[in-house]
C-alpha cells in the first residue's frame, strides 16, 4: 500500500536549476524550471553533504533528469541524473556566469505563475545556457537574445520593424517600451529615446536569432540594444532585474 502510494504521488520530468536555498545543516531547497510541470520547488535532502549522490547535479544551470515526489508545500528530489553540466564551464568565467544568472532570474519570474508554456520557456533557456557554455557567441548577445524570445514567448513580443502601437509599416526612428518597440512619430510619447538604425537591426536579429548579423554588429550598437532590451523587460516584469546589473558589457569605441 505504501508502495502504490509513493508511486501516485512520483513523477519524472526533465528540468534545469534556477536557484538554489540552503536549508538545515545538509539540505537544499532548489527552484527547476520543468519541461512539462512548468516551475517546482523541491528540496533535496542532503544534498550539500560531500558523499551525496546528486548534490553535485543540483547546481545552478544545471540540467537534470529527476524523480520528484508531490509534497504538502514542496515536493522531494528523489533521484536526479545529469542531462547536460552547463553549469561548471559557466560558473570558471565571470562574464557567463553573470548573464546566465539574469537569464535565471528571468525564466523564474516569466514561470512563477504561468505553467502554460513551460515546455517553450525551458527549450528557451536550456537552448541560450548551451550556446553560453561553448562560446558560440558574445555573452552579452546571447543574452538579449534569449530576453526578447523568452519576453516574446510569454506574450510581449516587441516589434522593430512597424509601429507597435498603430502599425504604420517601417522604419521608425524612436523606442518606447510601453508601447512595445519601435514606434512612430504620431505614435511616440514625449522623451521617448531615439536608437541609431544599426542598433534597431540588431534589436532586430537578436529576436529572429539571425547571429550571423548580430555576431557584426559593433560594441556601440549592443550597448545600446542591451540598455533597451532591459528597459523593455524590466517594464514588463514591473520591477527590476537584479542580475542584469551585474552583467558585463563590451566598452563603446571612441
Amino acid at each position: 500500500m505504501a508502495e502504490s502510494t509513493f508511486a501516485s504521488r512520483s513523477y519524472r520530468d526533465d528540468a534545469v536549476v534556477l536557484r538554489t536555498y540552503k536549508l538545515g545543516e545538509a539540505d537544499r531547497i532548489v527552484v527547476f524550471l520543468t519541461r512539462q510541470h512548468g516551475q517546482v520547488r523541491a528540496v533535496a535532502r542532503g544534498a550539500r553533504r560531500t558523499r551525496s549522490r546528486f548534490g553535485a547535479r543540483l547546481e545552478p544551470f544545471m540540467v537534470a533528469d529527476l524523480q520528484l515526489v508531490h509534497g504538502r508545500s514542496l515536493d522531494i528530489v528523489g533521484q536526479a541524473a545529469a542531462r547536460a553540466s552547463y553549469g561548471t564551464t559557466i560558473a570558471a568565467d565571470y562574464p557567463r556566469y553573470t548573464v546566465a544568472a539574469a537569464m535565471a532570474e528571468i525564466a523564474e519570474r516569466l514561470t512563477a505563475s504561468d505553467s502554460d508554456a513551460s515546455a517553450s520557456q525551458y527549450m528557451l533557456l536550456v537552448g541560450a545556457l548551451a550556446a553560453l557554455s561553448r562560446g558560440a557567441h558574445a555573452p552579452g548577445l546571447i543574452l538579449d537574445s534569449y530576453l526578447l524570445r523568452a519576453l516574446a514567448t510569454a506574450g510581449w513580443a516587441p516589434s522593430f520593424t512597424d509601429c507597435a502601437r498603430c502599425g504604420e509599416p517601417g522604419p521608425h526612428g524612436a523606442f518606447s517600451a510601453a508601447l512595445g518597440g519601435i514606434v512612430c512619430s504620431d505614435c511616440r510619447p514625449p522623451g521617448s529615446p531615439a536608437p541609431a538604425p544599426d542598433t534597431v537591426r540588431l534589436l532586430a536579429a537578436l529576436l529572429a536569432g539571425d547571429w550571423p548579423t548580430a555576431d557584426a554588429s559593433e560594441p556601440g550598437a549592443r550597448r545600446e540594444a542591451a540598455g533597451l532590451v532591459a528597459a523593455y523587460a524590466q517594464w514588463h516584469l514591473e520591477r527590476a532585474v537584479g542580475a542584469l546589473r551585474l552583467v558585463e558589457r563590451e566598452p563603446t569605441v571612441p
